[in-house]
């Protein structure tokens, strides 16, 4: 239970005391027109001077080397390693596969996950049970990391279901297709947690474009003014569909935690296990009381946006081909193989599972009925409610007078 006391309301105006522990209040002499002091401009001058571009904290390079010893490498463990390899490719495979449904139109859209695994698949197994999460609409790593059946997620994309699996069972909750909303959603439901008195974490899953909307600028406000336990990741994959995250901002994203009071931090979304490190870091640091925290996972989308765009008409093969040889699956896989904690053996099991989940995610999709036009009203509301109980009437009738020559 958060046992951290709020603090008393600082007073308002020039004199406020930073809330962040700077000591940098100016007197007032200070403030006024007259010439700088020299101290204070040389302090503001080192200040402004400070490198835009931070440290991208990394675990594992491109190439499979441990940076730290592995005892002093924080999570480091054989099987958890295995683990988080497994999932990334059934991740992958599932993605690969449901992309393929796409192109021959079993589906009616699908938003590619590829290369963005680690950053998925690392932070989903730092969360706990009872931690709730709010993705955005590409999150496939982290719904297969919370049980979500891979066959309930293309149902949304195909059409027959407004939403596909039960978020109650798994604490993973409906895609959500309008971009940043859901950061709102997540601060809201973590405030709740916290007047509950317990210690679980809201996750809210969101890319460097819906960074700039206005619905996650406010889902900071109140998440910062309230303390509330909620972790912002941030999957950085470098393109807002077609524009790029050099058109979105001036520095690092991870930074515009900073201006609204809480800790951020960048990390390699390329490295599972430096994304496992960091989000356990940042979830330890909520559950203590200290309110939120953004993880901004340094990734890269090697598919297109979605299945309707064609990135070959904003970014240049060059680039793809740098990211390629950063893949997170490649790098872990590397990694395991050099240190001996995987056999062959066990990379031709996983890729086994993988090709099996996608010959069975393929077989459903083609098998699966159409729903009950009815079922559009359905769960609209906790409650029955006359509007919906109204249209509902109306939508049967509409069906009905096509059946009924009378009715012409």
């Amino acid at each position: 239970m958060r046992t951290r006391p709020r603090e008393p309301v600082p007073p308002s105006g020039p004199d406020r005391p930073s809330r962040n522990g700077s000591d940098m209040t100016l007197p007032t002499s200070h403030r006024s027109r007259g010439p700088a002091v020299p101290n204070f401009t040389n302090a503001l001058n080192d200040f402004m001077s400070r490198p835009d571009e931070p440290e991208t904290l990394q675990l594992l390079t491109p190439e499979g080397t441990l940076l730290t010893a592995p005892e002093e490498t924080p999570g480091y463990d054989p099987e958890l390693l295995r683990v988080l390899y497994r999932d990334m490719v059934m991740s992958r495979g599932f993605d690969t596969e449901a992309t393929a449904l796409q192109r021959q139109g079993e589906l009616g859209l699908w938003p590619p996950l590829a290369g963005q695994e680690a950053a998925q698949v690392g932070s989903a197994h730092a969360l706990r049970p009872d931690d709730y999460v709010f993705p955005s609409y590409r999150e496939h790593g982290v719904a297969w990391c919370r049980g979500v059946d891979p066959v309930d997620v293309v149902k949304l994309y195909r059409g027959v279901t407004n939403g596909g699996w039960d978020p109650r069972k798994s604490n993973f909750h409906l895609y959500t297709l309008v971009v940043g909303s859901h950061t709102l959603h997540a601060t809201g439901y973590a405030m709740s947690l916290t007047k509950k008195g317990s210690d679980a974490v809201a996750v809210a899953y969101f890319g460097d474009g819906a960074s700039s909307e206005g619905d996650v600028a406010e889902a900071f406000t109140f998440a910062a003014v309230h303390d509330a336990p909620v972790l912002f990741f941030c999957q950085n994959n470098q393109w807002a569909i077609s524009e790029p995250v050099t058109r979105q901002l001036r520095g690092p994203l991870y930074r515009r935690a900073h201006g609204y009071g809480f800790p951020g931090v960048r990390v390699d979304g390329n490295d599972a296990l430096a994304v496992h490190a960091v989000t356990r870091f940042a979830l330890d640091h909520i559950r203590n009381g200290n309110g939120p925290f953004l993880v901004e996972a340094f990734t890269y989308r090697m598919g297109a946006h979605t299945t309707s765009d064609d990135p070959t008409r904003y970014r240049a093969q060059s680039e793809l081909e740098q990211w390629r040889a950063r893949d997170p699956i490649t790098r872990l896989r590397l990694h395991l193989t050099e240190t001996g904690h995987a056999t062959p053996e066990f990379f031709e099991e996983v890729d086994e599972q993988a090709r099996e989940l996608a010959h069975r995610v393929r077989r459903e999709v083609r098998a699966m009925p159409n729903s009950p036009q009815l079922t559009i009203f359905d769960h609209v509301y906790a409650e029955g409610h006359a509007v919906v109980d109204e249209e509902r009437r109306q939508f049967q009738e509409y069906h009905r007078s096509f059946a009924d020559p009378e009715s012409e």
